[in-house]
């Protein structure tokens, strides 16, 4: 039945979040964290996908995925020079470490 598989999408996806939602707030190293984030959209992208399958509008559901994926993608390479300039400055990837950079 479709409404049991999207329900099983839902729980997977919102587990996927949850797990994410959990290490950002228990983890303070920066990999740590921006995988956790990484672990978030995977659960954003199951959800856009199974909510496309469930409405019969696959190809819509396709399509901001793959618009999700490029944008993510330009935001993990910021986001990871920003960390290496970060692990170069205070030789740490503490985030309580941090307060070092106010100026």
């Amino acid at each position: 039945n479709m409404s049991n598989t999207w329900y099983l999408y839902l729980f997977f996806s919102a587990g996927l979040v949850g797990l994410g939602l959990f290490a950002l707030l228990t983890k303070r190293n920066l990999i740590k964290l921006f995988i956790a984030i990484e672990v978030i959209s995977k659960g954003v992208s199951l959800i856009l996908l199974a909510s496309g399958f469930a409405r019969n509008n696959v190809l819509v559901a396709q399509a901001l995925v793959v618009t999700f994926i490029v944008i993510e993608v330009s935001l993990v390479a910021t986001a990871l020079a920003l960390i290496i300039n970060v692990y170069r400055h205070t030789k740490s990837l503490d985030v309580r470490k941090l307060a070092k950079l106010k100026g």
